[in-house]
C-alpha cells in the first residue's frame, strides 16, 4: 500500500522505472505504441530512442511524436467554441495548445462560469485572459444559449466544439452540434445511459463527425509508457489491479464565510466544504428561475433539464443529471485498468456504496457518497480475451474504492504482477519494483531493491537485482514531473495531447475531402483509418460508460452483474439500462 512506503522506497521504484525504460530502448523494444516503421511520415521512434540511450543518454520525444501527429507544421488552428465553462472547461482552457485549438467563443448559460472562463481560477484552471492575454480574449465572443452559439457559426467561421456541460447534456449538445456541421470532443462520461452512448457514435457515423471524448489517459505519456514495459512483461502474469480515488470533503463548512452577496441563502449553505455540493452564486439564480431552465432544456426537461438553478450547480448530486463517483472518478481508472489489461472488458462486477457520510442537513444528495467495487477481468489465456484462449480460470480482479471523508492514499492505480509491481500516483509519477525470486537463494526484492532489465535483447525482459547501477536513462518521452516543477504537467496529464490530437484529426480529414469515417477492416474489426481517428472515440468510450454505469446498476441492486458482449456493439439496441434499469433500486 502507499500508506507504508517511505520517502526512500519511492525514490527507488521511481528511478527502477527509469531504469527498466531505458534498459528496454536501448534493446529496441519500447515501440509497442509507436507508429515508426509502419509509416513513412513519422520517424521511427525505435531506432531513435536505441541509437540514442545507446550511452545512457537522454532523447527528447515530444508528445505529438509519440502518438504520431507530429506533423502539424503549416497547419492552421482548428476554430473551436467550448460549450461548458466550469469546472472541466476551465482545465480544458488552461491546459489547451492555442497553435492546434484556437479559442473562438464559450458558451454557458451561468453567467458566473462565463466570468470564471475568463479570469481564471485556481491551480490548471488558468483562464482565457491569461493564456491569451487580456487583449486577445477581449475579442473571444460569449453566448448565454446553444442556439446563439450556432447561429454565429460561420460568422465565427466556426470547424469544432469542445463540450464540458453535466453529463445529461452530453448527447444533445453533441448531436446538435453535429447536425450544425461541427466535430466534437465531448467530455467524460460520454452520456447518462449506454443507449443515448450508442446514438452518439450513430450519429458521428451518419454525419462524418469527428467524435472524441475526454478520457485524457489515453494521450497520458505516463500511461503510454507504463504500458509499455507491462507489455514487455516484465511484471510477469498479472492477478490484480487496485484502484482508489478518495477525496477530503468531509470538513465542517463555516456558516460566517458565506457571503449573502454573492450567493443565494435559499438555496442551502453547504453544511461540509464539498467541492461537489456548492454555494449558488445570486447572478445565476436570478438569471435561471425554473421557466428559464424549461425552456433551455432542448424540448424535454424530465431528461435534458434541471428543476432548480441549484441541481445545475450541484448537478453531480443528482440521480439524473450525474453519475456519480463511478462516472466521474471511476471510469478514469477502469479506463486505465482496461487499456494495461489490453482494451478488453470485463466479465462482471459487484459492490457496496451509498450514502454512508452525508445526509438531511449535512450536504445531501441522491448520489453515493461512498463506493467499492470488484470486477473480473479477463486475463490474456482467456477466450474472452483472446479468440485461442482456452483457460476460463485466467482472470485479473480489478477493485475500485472512493471515499469522499478521507483522501489519506489520495488516488492511483496499483498494477500487481507475479514478479513485479507497477504504481501510478495522481497521473504525476510512477513507480517499479521487483519481487523477490524464491527459487534463487539469497535473492533480493521488494522496495529497496534497485533493478535492471536483462535478457531484453534476445529473451523475455526480466528485471534483475543490481550489483551495481546501470546506464539509466528513460525513454525520452516525459513520464513523470519534472524536480522541483509543478505537480500539474501538460505532457503527462493527457488533456492538452487530446485536444491537439483531435485537431490533427481534423485536419487530416479536410484533406481527405472532409467526411470522417469510421469503416472497420472485416477481417480484424479495427478501424481502416485509426491513424487519424482519435484515441478515444465514441466507441472506446461507450466501453467506458458501460463499466462505471453498470457499476451503479449492481451497487444498488446488491447483486453480481455479468457483462453481456452485445452492450458494446454499438450497432445493437442492447443495454444494460433496458435490464437493469438507472435509477437506485
Amino acid at each position: 500500500m502507499a500508506l507504508d512506503l517511505t520517502p526512500e522506497q519511492k525514490a527507488t521504484g521511481k528511478t527502477n522505472f527509469e531504469q527498466a525504460s531505458g534498459d528496454l530502448a536501448r534493446a529496441g523494444k519500447m515501440n509497442t505504441l509507436a507508429t515508426g516503421g509502419t509509416d513513412p511520415k513519422h520517424p521511427d521512434r525505435r531506432d531513435v530512442l536505441k541509437a540514442g540511450l545507446a550511452a545512457g543518454a537522454v532523447v527528447p520525444v515530444s508528445a505529438a511524436v509519440y502518438f504520431g501527429y507530429e506533423s502539424w507544421k503549416g497547419n492552421k488552428a482548428v476554430k473551436t467554441a467550448l460549450i461548458g465553462c466550469g469546472d472541466e472547461g476551465g482545465v480544458l482552457i488552461g491546459d489547451h495548445n492555442p497553435e492546434y485549438n484556437e479559442i473562438v467563443a464559450v458558451c454557458d448559460i451561468r453567467p458566473s462560469n462565463i466570468k470564471r472562463i475568463f479570469d481564471g481560477d485556481t491551480g490548471p484552471r488558468k483562464g482565457l485572459k491569461k493564456v491569451y492575454g487580456e487583449a486577445t480574449a477581449k475579442k473571444i465572443a460569449k453566448y448565454d444559449s446553444l442556439s446563439a452559439l450556432l447561429a454565429d457559426k460561420s460568422k465565427l467561421g466556426l470547424e469544432a466544439v469542445v463540450i464540458a456541460t453535466p453529463l445529461n447534456t452530453h448527447d444533445v449538445i453533441a448531436k446538435t452540434c453535429m447536425d450544425a456541421g461541427l466535430h466534437v470532443l465531448c467530455e467524460k462520461l460520454m452520456a447518462r445511459d449506454v443507449t443515448r452512448c450508442k446514438g452518439m457514435i450513430q450519429y458521428a457515423k451518419e454525419k462524418g463527425a469527428l467524435l472524441s471524448i475526454g478520457h485524457q489517459r489515453h494521450y497520458s505519456t505516463l500511461y503510454a509508457q507504463s504500458l509499455e514495459l507491462i507489455e514487455n512483461g516484465i511484471l510477469g502474469d498479472i492477478k490484480h489491479i487496485r484502484a482508489l480515488w478518495h477525496r477530503n470533503n468531509s470538513w465542517p463548512y463555516d456558516p460566517r464565510a458565506f457571503n449573502k452577496e454573492k450567493y443565494a441563502e435559499e438555496y442551502g449553505i453547504p453544511y461540509y466544504v464539498d467541492s461537489w455540493w456548492k454555494e449558488v452564486p445570486r447572478e445565476d439564480a436570478a438569471a435561471l428561475p425554473p421557466a428559464k431552465l424549461a425552456e433551455l432544456a432542448f424540448g424535454d426537461p424530465s431528461k435534458y433539464g434541471f428543476k432548480d438553478v441549484a441541481e445545475l450547480v450541484r448537478w453531480r448530486c443528482s440521480e439524473k443529471t450525474g453519475g456519480g463517483l463511478m462516472a466521474e472518478l471511476g471510469s478514469h481508472q477502469l479506463d486505465a485498468s482496461s487499456i494495461i489489461l489490453g482494451h478488453v472488458h470485463p466479465l462482471s462486477v459487484q459492490g457496496v456504496g451509498g450514502k454512508f457520510f452525508y445526509g438531511p442537513g449535512r450536504n445531501d444528495r441522491e448520489s453515493d457518497d461512498g463506493v467499492f467495487v470488484t470486477f473480473e477481468f479477463p486475463g490474456p489465456k482467456h477466450p474472452k480475451a483472446h479468440k485461442g484462449g482456452k483457460d476460463e480460470n485466467d482472470v485479473v480482479v480489478v477493485t475500485f474504492t472512493s471515499f469522499n471523508s478521507n483522501e489519506f492514499e489520495g488516488y492511483g492505480e496499483w498494477v500487481m504482477g507475479s514478479q513485479g509491481t507497477m504504481f501510478l500516483e495522481k497521473e504525476s509519477d510512477v513507480y517499479l519494483w521487483r519481487e523477490k525470486d524464491k527459487s534463487k537463494k539469497g535473492d533480493s526484492g521488494g522496495r529497496e531493491t534497485k533493478i535492471t532489465v536483462s535478457g531484453a535483447g534476445g529473451g523475455k525482459p526480466v528485471m534483475e537485482s543490481a550489483s551495481t547501477w546501470g546506464g539509466g536513462g528513460a525513454t525520452g518521452a516525459p513520464t513523470k514531473t519534472a524536480t522541483g516543477g509543478m505537480a500539474w504537467d501538460s505532457a503527462v496529464r493527457g488533456y492538452r495531447t487530446e485536444m491537439e490530437h483531435f485537431a490533427y484529426c481534423l485536419r487530416e480529414w479536410q484533406k481527405r475531402g472532409g467526411k470522417v469515417s469510421y469503416e472497420k477492416d472485416t477481417a480484424t474489426g479495427k478501424l481502416k483509418h485509426a491513424d487519424i481517428i482519435p484515441r478515444c472515440h465514441g466507441e472506446v468510450a461507450m466501453a467506458d460508460a458501460i463499466i462505471a454505469l453498470t457499476a451503479n446498476m449492481a451497487m444498488a441492486s446488491r447483486k453480481r452483474i455479468e457483462f453481456e458482449d452485445a452492450w458494446f456493439d454499438a450497432d445493437k439496441p442492447d443495454a444494460p439500462e433496458t435490464k437493469y434499469g438507472t435509477k437506485k433500486a
